[in-house]
């Protein structure tokens, strides 16, 4: 069926939008109706007319979430786009839970929607399986904010992941909200009513990694065991030893033998995994399995920076004062000078960075008002240093940024015990692997350029698991 004989029904009480759209797919040679109400579209769809439904969420007669149940019942094959301004991941929830084929966000680009109708059109929508991509979360809970086009990504990737039982690896920077996004997937998804386990493994000293995930006998079954039935989310998936990585990689390839001694059986487990490290370079550094990579990396999440989406920041920013107060500290509102001066901030620490900023301008002022003035004052007093003179950025400074992101990740702004062996081994392990990389594994000639004793260097590739791969000069 060529485009000429296909028919797309459109409904928005807005006129323009209506002009655009008809207009648009005119020129692409489909036929096309447009009603301002949601009645007249049922009737339309009733009759048998259209092929597919590109339709606003909020009309004057009806909520067009009430009225496509009855469109799916007349007519289950019918694909819709369903398009709002409320650009909130509920909203795409509920599009999908609905059986709506797309959600676009308001104002849309035109080539988005457009591409997105020959999506539609060109394979009938699969109403089963639409629904069983979301279940609406329905309170206050849901974690995840903001309107910008970066998050309407966000929220699409989510809702068509929440139905399926696949391993997902969320990307993003720290303080971004990796954790969120993977609570969001467990409890929208079918293993609501499961466990959701969290280990960190940023915080966990290495040599403890594998026995906190697969148990240390003798009644301590680990985490693994521990999330049967539900959801295992492991944060920080880089910094995962190589040989608890080798024994992960055979638990998803069902090799390892874990048993779940209350069942008798193998845990049931689904593996969200994140990380704000780059783990294609970790592979080629040898600290990172590549076909581990390729079995976490089934459903990517790349979640923006904050920078990236600083429209949102009005909103989160509301929102993070009045959780303070519902958590006892004073109640403040903020003034649109203050939410300028927030906008124009870098933010390094991403989201967490900023919660923790409204939580501390809560607790340490006395106004009930945060202006400019507040906010300039605490940004800069708690900016990291960085070299005031010309020149190359030293390795000091980057630390010291890395170090700045690191602890305003932190819930509290504070790490979990055993920071300083982490980090110095965070240091440590791509030193010792370039240098054995630089030498082709020669670990005398290392530990000369090291300036170690040979069997220090031994052990430390031993204890940090660096691999012994030949590189090049």
């Amino acid at each position: 069926m060529n485009a000429a004989s296909k028919k797309i029904l459109i409904a928005d009480d807005d006129s323009s939008i209506r002009l655009v759209l008809s207009q648009a797919f005119t020129r692409l040679g489909y036929q096309v109706r447009a009603t301002g109400n949601a009645t007249t579209l049922l009737k339309w769809v009733t009759d048998g007319e259209g092929d597919l439904v590109v339709t606003d969420v909020m009309m004057p007669d009806e909520n067009v979430f009430d009225v496509l149940p009855r469109i799916r019942k007349e007519r289950p094959k019918l694909p819709i786009i369903v398009m709002s301004a409320q650009n909130t991941l509920l909203t795409a929830v509920n599009a999908a839970d609905a059986g709506a084929f797309e959600y676009v966000s308001k104002p849309f680009d035109l080539d988005d929607v457009t591409a997105a109708a020959r999506r539609a059109l060109s394979r009938p929508a699969d109403t089963e399986a639409s629904k069983a991509q979301a279940r609406a979360m329905r309170d206050e809970r849901l974690p995840l904010i903001g309107r910008s086009a970066p998050m309407q990504e966000v929220y699409r990737t989510i809702a068509r992941l929440v139905g399926a039982d696949l391993t997902v690896l969320i990307l993003g920077e720290s303080g971004t909200g990796k954790e969120l996004v993977a609570r969001a997937l467990h409890e929208l998804g079918r293993r609501r009513d499961g466990k959701f386990v969290v280990i960190n493994l940023a915080a966990v000293p290495r040599e403890r990694v594998e026995a906190e995930l697969f148990g240390r006998g003798e009644g301590d079954n680990g985490r693994l065991v521990e999330a049967d039935g539900g959801t295992l989310f492991l944060d920080e998936i880089g910094d995962m030893p190589l040989d608890a990585q080798t024994r992960l990689l055979r638990v998803i390839d069902g090799t390892e033998p874990v048993i779940n001694p209350k069942t008798g059986r193998r845990p049931n487990v689904r593996i969200i995994a994140a990380t704000n490290r780059d783990l294609r370079g970790l592979i080629q550094q040898g600290l990172f399995r590549e076909d581990l990579f390729f079995r976490l990396n089934v459903a990517p999440v790349r979640l923006p920076p904050l920078r990236d989406r600083a429209e949102d920041i009005p909103d989160l920013a509301r929102t993070f004062l009045l959780r303070a107060a519902r958590e006892g500290l004073p109640a403040k509102t903020i003034d649109q000078g203050a939410l300028d001066r927030l906008k124009s901030h870098p933010w390094p620490g991403n989201v967490r960075e900023l919660e923790n900023l409204m939580r501390r301008m809560c607790a340490l002022y006395a106004e009930e008002l945060i202006t400019y003035r507040i906010v300039d004052r605490e940004l800069q007093d708690h900016a990291p240093a960085v070299r005031a003179e010309e020149g190359p950025v030293t390795l000091s400074t980057l630390v010291e940024r890395h170090l700045a992101s690191h602890f305003a990740d932190q819930p509290d702004g504070v790490p979990a015990p055993g920071l300083y062996d982490r980090i110095l081994e965070e240091v440590e392990r791509p030193l010792i692997q370039l240098t054995l990389s630089a030498t082709r594994g020669n670990q005398v000639r290392a530990a000369e350029i090291l300036g170690l004793n040979r069997n220090t260097l031994r052990k430390k590739i031993q204890d940090l698991g660096v691999e012994m791969t030949r590189g090049r000069r």
